[in-house]
């Protein structure tokens, strides 16, 4: 029977905050019982070894460098080895994410490439299993927790199937996520330094608490928070603090415009520590054949985003009246309507400065006693060599084109600052 998710979880958050937070989900069928019980019971594990238990040194840097072999086991594994074939990595490689990537109790490898395989085919659809528009809390948790009738689009993980080590961690999945998840960091503290409480509340539960929210992040805030660079047609965004809470999965736009790159973070300067263990590991021999994206086209990705930011101040700007558009006005017309207002000829163009005439930084006089002539010659240096703000000023006093005038030279039909124009191309002309 369908019901509503607050017949599930109704006193969570508070009535006005909970229906904010879960007003496009879709409607539940049920609950994933195990999914939820880890995401409960673990940080209540964390809380209470807080209050309960000494958090000793060494416990302490073991839980760090077992945090980092968990994460490093999905962000190098899971993510960019198996779902996106970002790189070739050597079989203790494999073993080493694999194990990693199991210790962080997230699904299997197949489950979770094929599931961000066709998040990647679908995204922002009703397809794609996290889908953004559903809301940050649907994203990082709900389509985990939630049953649904939403089904998650095709994705193609035949190559994962046909991977021994991939089939052996998902038939024997549950047995290794109870070793690698739990036993082997409450033991490795237990058995070297006496610590069992501390390795169990911190090693594991707050270790795992902490990974998954790390993780669940690249899902959630990595679609909400930041910057499109590349490209902003879908949600993912880039931002430093997604890439610190993920190891580098944080500069999303770019991941989304270019997932078989082995990097995440493309600029130098990008916090990115999974790419620099990937590059380390070839270094080493451990890893090899890193796929990069074409820098050409990255190059032409971020300056059509640049061009399209442009285009929009661009568009705030009053630019001339288009030459197609100006009227053609014979001479005599021109001469007889230069004895009722200042208009002077520039470069074949008719020009009333009429409402400039005071304002003329070389004085009213040169140009009233100029209205009905040719002043080209003089503003292009006979008098004076005008500045590029002056062109332009100018350029927005044309009223009109002289019929049969003087030849006019191309770099003086366009003001300097339209000689960068961006025009917006037709679909259909290309």
């Amino acid at each position: 029977m369908h019901s509503s998710i607050h017949s599930f979880l109704p006193d969570i958050l508070p009535p006005r905050i909970f229906t904010s937070a879960t007003s496009n989900f879709p409607r539940i069928r049920g609950i994933r019982w195990f999914n939820l019980a880890i995401f409960l019971i673990t940080p209540l594990i964390a809380v209470v070894g807080f209050l309960m238990v000494p958090l000793r040194g060494l416990t302490m840097w073991f839980s760090v460098l077992y945090y980092v072999f968990s994460m490093l086991g999905i962000t190098a594994g899971y993510h960019r080895l198996w779902s996106h074939r970002s790189y070739n990595a050597s079989l203790p490689l494999q073993w080493f994410l694999l194990l990693g990537g199991t210790s962080a109790v997230q699904g299997s490898c197949l489950w979770w490439s094929k599931s961000h395989r066709s998040h990647h085919r679908y995204t922002d659809t009703e397809l794609d299993p996290y889908n953004s528009n559903r809301g940050l809390l649907w994203t990082h948790l709900g389509w985990m927790i939630f049953k649904t009738d939403l089904r998650s689009g095709a994705a193609d993980v035949s190559d994962l199937r046909k991977d021994p080590l991939i089939r052996f961690q998902h038939q024997w999945y549950f047995s290794l996520l109870i070793i690698f998840g739990f036993v082997l960091p409450t033991a490795i503290p237990g058995f070297l330094w006496g610590d069992w409480l501390g390795g169990f509340c911190f090693a594991a539960a707050l270790r795992l608490t902490i990974a998954h929210h790390s993780t669940f992040c690249i899902n959630s805030i990595a679609h909400y928070l930041g910057s499109t660079p590349y490209d902003d047609r879908l949600t993912p965004r880039d931002h430093f603090l997604s890439a610190l809470l993920t190891m580098g999965e944080g500069y999303h736009n770019f991941h989304h415009q270019f997932p078989m790159d082995y990097r995440n973070a493309y600029l130098w300067y990008q916090y990115d520590p999974t790419k620099w263990f990937i590059a380390f590991c070839r270094l080493i021999g451990l890893a090899g054949q890193l796929r990069v994206f074409p820098s050409n086209e990255i190059t032409k990705g971020a300056l059509a985003m640049k061009l399209k930011k442009l285009k929009c101040v661009q568009d705030l700007v009053q630019w001339p009246t288009p030459v197609d558009e100006l009227p053609i006005i014979s001479w005599a017309s021109f001469q007889e309507e230069s004895k009722l207002r200042v208009l002077v000829l520039v470069s074949g163009f008719i020009h009333d400065v009429s409402s400039f005439t005071d304002r003329h930084p070389g004085g009213a006089l040169i140009l009233t006693q100029n209205s009905g002539k040719d002043m080209t010659t003089a503003f292009f240096g006979g008098i004076y060599r005008h500045s590029n703000a002056a062109h332009n000023l100018l350029s927005m006093m044309r009223v009109g084109v002289l019929a049969g005038g003087v030849e006019t030279p191309a770099e003086n039909i366009i003001p300097p600052s339209m000689h960068l124009y961006i025009a917006k191309r037709s679909r259909s002309r290309i």
